[in-house]
């Protein structure tokens, strides 16, 4: 496990490396960021010229990937058009949007396991159907309009919320706007968890745990549902960095300032620093997310072995 372990993180910096530079090529030739510091009028070449020395932008591109990674050993992330450290940024907005990833992860993992395992069960029934044109239904409609109906509906018209998220952004808080982010999601994992469950309970192991007069809970939990979750923990695992990412639309309808604002507002701005630097973090997040899913693998299924 040791040697799988190390090997998977030596794996991990060529991936880091590339994902980076292919970032950081893309937002350099997104615009002219020096552009959009002087508003509507265009920067007088004078003006353009100091600001391009002051951040860097004067040297050649890969020369300020290297001065960016270099830095980001260090813990520097660069400086924002506006001078905040980019560093700030992070440590104000990683925690609300940490906080609203947990509790779209927890709606996902405990309704869609849940709804899975009873349609799995029941495969052909009422229940069944009605669970699967449900999740069609979720998975069909954007997610901007699912967050603007619960909105509408639950904080404008049935005043239950407020229509958007305080600064603090509370867990309470958090609840709807984490359901709108985990509502596709969640329809994917009761559909993979169902049909894992649908094919796993015709296995033999099943059977003869059936057989042995095992008490169909034990059966259940121990023997279907353990194996029956690997895909499910797969798709989960990568969905962790997706819905931290992804958490753009759901953080302007709900106004919520955290990863996916500041993305929004460093792609308006034209803001480099910003947005290589958030989205460095991101790959690093999705890195770490595959390799545990990795490692949870051999604690589903014992047969699972790692060289």
């Amino acid at each position: 496990m040791g040697r799988y372990v190390v090997r998977r993180l030596l794996q991990m910096i060529p991936v880091f490396i590339g994902a980076t530079l292919l970032i950081f090529l893309m937002v350099n030739v997104m615009g002219d960021p020096i552009a959009g510091l002087c508003g509507d009028r265009q920067c007088d070449p004078a003006t353009a010229a100091q600001l391009k020395r002051e951040f860097g932008l004067d040297k050649p591109v890969w020369q300020q990937y290297l001065t960016y990674m270099g830095n980001v050993f260090t813990g520097d992330f660069g400086t924002a058009f506006n001078g905040q450290k980019v560093t700030e940024l992070m440590a104000t907005a990683f925690p609300v949007t940490i906080r609203l990833t947990l509790v779209a992860i927890v709606i996902e993992v405990v309704v869609g396991i849940a709804l899975g395992v009873i349609t799995g069960l029941r495969r052909g029934r009422p229940i069944d159907t009605s669970v699967l044109l449900l999740t069609l239904v979720v998975i069909s409609v954007p997610t901007f309009v699912t967050g603007l109906l619960l909105q509408l509906l639950l904080g404008v018209e049935w005043g239950w919320i407020k229509p958007s998220v305080s600064t603090d952004a509370t867990f309470s808080e958090l609840i709807v706007p984490g359901l709108v982010l985990a509502s596709v999601s969640l329809a994917y994992v009761t559909r993979l968890t169902r049909t894992s469950i649908a094919e796993n309970k015709r296995s033999d192991y099943v059977r003869t745990a059936v057989a042995k007069g095992l008490p169909r809970r034990r059966v259940i939990v121990r023997h279907l549902l353990r194996n029956s979750l690997i895909p499910v923990v797969t798709f989960i695992g990568t969905d962790i960095g997706a819905l931290m990412g992804g958490a753009i639309v759901t953080e302007r309808i709900f106004n919520i300032h955290g990863v996916g604002f500041q993305l929004y507002q460093g792609i308006v701005r034209q803001n480099t620093q910003t947005v290589v630097g958030f989205v460095t973090i991101l790959v690093l997040v999705f890195l770490v997310a595959n390799l545990l899913v990795d490692l949870l693998y051999a604690v589903l299924d014992p047969r699972i072995r790692y060289a």
